[in-house]
């Protein structure tokens, strides 16, 4: 008997754990990956992962982790779904341990747990400051056992373009095209899970791999799948300002004592320590960057009056650093040529992870029959704020359930019908066709410089702070961002590595994906999470109480909802309406970082 095949587009995290599941299951993978798999980007994550181990004695509890979890969300988690990934986190984290992985240890030899935002007890599992790639690694090595059985194909340097549907309207394969040779080819499968991350470059500048740009999202959303909460942007509140790109310092920094301040009136001000008592450098990621954006932007009080902030870790001694945070003094040595441990380093907020993303069902299956999501691209687990270490949880977790669901629905018997050899041929033709006009595209406009202008655009009205005329602006910028992308002209017009005929229509894709989040953050008239909307007044300015912004409220009754984005094909419009989801394990409350939780 013919054994299952299932593609899955993505070879981080998420897209390692989905096929080791189904491998395990009896499936067979064809694994698709933009770059070679142990370079995705869930190599960069740094600090950690959660889970509750309580090995430091302060019994910590699954509820705990379950609530830190669902109020650093701002209670628009599907909490049925969270509730499931921090049951796992602990099995998780024990697999992870028999796999190898080398979690940094205290001297008696117990798992080692440190501080991350939002979160008052220590549970964070870490090795070292490279968390991610050693996570990466350990999952890699196990799928290569499955791909030297036969179980796995890797398709490598292979751009998603795709999915095919069957005449149902089933997904049952995709076209992707390779970077080296241009080859354009469809490829049959009984299901289709999408692990492609998140859309960091749809801002530009950002703390994420180039690679992370959406496109693939953007491409299901233009074939019928809906996209959740995409209003929903983190900003790390410490990144490396850079001119190409920004770099991450990790929110382990703050977890193994660093403290955020600036210079007033000639003394440092421990401002986080001071506006935030119960949490201070630990807040959550939302409420840090809207901290460190008004002491420099609005206050003036940036070093040199730039936009940057003191991080510093220069009082903790050198040998407890290298031993922690090793990877990350590292980076920062290497492209600021100071050293961390002697002086202060110098940060600001930088884009860094969507909470939305595909919207999905607990399965993880899409809006379209037979297609799945799982890791950043769903958005199902951190509501309108992610916590810290989280997301490395919620990657692992969602492919151990993506992976499964994809055998448990083949079983059933729901794919439909194959696809046909000439309904494989002609969907590779119309790609092939779209690539080709591409290719030959000579305007004025250069692609390079439109995205410097998306990604500028985006950051000034849809990030930090926002407001509706801003996002009205935002608008209609993009809007003329896509009808100028038609007048495109290529350097290139070979076929061999033909990189720059790739960027161009992932650019398509970003502007589009870029158009959903700005009009989904236009329609919800709240301030939630990363979400953060400043009042008008009638003359359109923004209203202040004082020399303070004053911004709208939370709106449990209007806005507690998922957001649901569709496109629609003719105007090329998103589509924005709400659905309700599971909030009834946790009550909401109102959320306030100054004082514990329990006061």
């Amino acid at each position: 008997m013919a054994k299952n095949k299932i593609i899955v587009v993505g070879g981080g995290l998420s897209g390692l754990m989905a096929t080791l599941k189904i491998c395990e299951a009896g499936g067979e993978v064809d694994l698709f990956s933009y770059c070679p798999v142990k370079r995705s980007h869930s190599l960069c994550a740094q600090g950690g992962i959660n889970a509750c181990m309580d090995t430091k004695g302060e019994h910590d509890s699954i509820y705990e982790h379950f609530d830190d979890t669902v109020y650093g969300g701002d209670f628009l988690a599907d909490q049925l779904a969270v509730k499931g990934m921090v049951e796992a986190a602990p099995k998780l984290i024990k697999m992870f341990d028999r796999m190898g992985v080398p979690f940094t240890r205290t001297p008696e030899g117990v798992l080692d747990l440190r501080n991350f935002g939002g979160q008052k007890n220590k549970r964070t599992c870490f090795a070292g400051s490279t968390t991610g790639q050693q996570l990466l690694y350990a999952l890699d090595e196990q799928v290569r056992r499955w791909e030297v059985k036969g179980g796995v194909t890797k398709y490598e340097f292979w751009e998603f373009i795709k999915i095919i549907k069957n005449k149902d309207g089933i997904c049952r394969g995709i076209v992707a095209q390779s970077m080296n040779s241009m080859e354009i080819k469809a490829f049959p499968a009984d299901v289709v899970i999408l692990a492609t991350g998140g859309p960091g470059q749809v801002f530009g500048r950002c703390t994420a791999s180039t690679i992370c740009n959406g496109s693939a999202v953007s491409a299901v959303y233009q074939q019928g799948a809906a996209i959740g909460n995409p209003e929903f942007i983190q900003i790390h509140p410490t990144a490396i300002p850079g001119s190409d790109k920004n770099r991450l310092m990790s929110e382990a920094c703050r977890g193994e004592g660093g403290r955020v301040w600036v210079y007033r009136d000639g003394k440092p001000w421990y401002f986080l320590e001071d506006m935030y008592p119960a949490y201070g450098n630990l807040v959550p990621r939302d409420v840090a960057s809207r901290a460190i954006f008004k002491v420099c932007v609005h206050m003036g009080l940036g070093i040199d009056g730039d936009r940057r902030v003191y991080l510093d870790l220069s009082h903790i001694p050198a040998d407890y650093l290298e031993r922690k945070l090793g990877g990350i003094i590292e980076i920062y040595t290497e492209f600021v040529g100071k050293d961390p441990r002697k002086v202060p380093m110098e940060i600001f907020p930088s884009v860094h992870y969507s909470m939305g993303g595909i919207y999905v069902d607990r399965k993880h299956f899409t809006t379209i029959p037979g297609l799945m999501a799982s890791g950043e691209c769903d958005h199902q687990y951190h509501g309108a704020n992610r916590l810290g270490a989280n997301s490395l949880l919620s990657a692992a977790y969602s492919g151990t359930v993506s992976g499964p669901e994809a055998m448990k629905y083949c079983k059933e018997g729901k794919q439909g019908a194959a696809l046909t050899d000439a309904e494989l041929e002609a969907a590779r033709q119309e790609v092939q066709a779209e690539y080709d006009k591409i290719r030959q595209m000579n305007g004025p406009e250069n692609a390079h410089k439109l995205h410097q202008e998306m990604g500028e655009i985006m950051y000034e009205y849809v990030s930090i702070e926002r407001d509706n005329i801003g996002l009205d602006k935002c608008l209609v910028k993009l809007k003329e961002i896509l009808k100028r992308w038609d007048n495109i002209g290529l350097t290139d017009h070979g076929n061999w590595a033909n990189q720059e005929a790739m960027f161009v229509r992932q650019l398509r894709n970003m502007i589009l994906y870029a158009m959903a989040i700005t009009k989904a953050a236009r329609c919800r008239d709240e301030s939630r999470g990363a979400h953060a909307k400043i009042e008008l007044d009638a003359n359109g300015k923004r209203k202040m109480d004082g020399e303070e912004l004053v911004f709208m409220p939370r709106n449990d009754e209007k806005f507690m909802k998922t957001t649901v984005v569709t496109y629609d094909p003719k105007t090329e419009e998103p589509i924005v309406n709400y659905e309700e989801f599971e909030h009834s394990l946790i009550k909401a409350r109102p959320r306030n970082y100054a004082v514990a939780k329990k006061e």
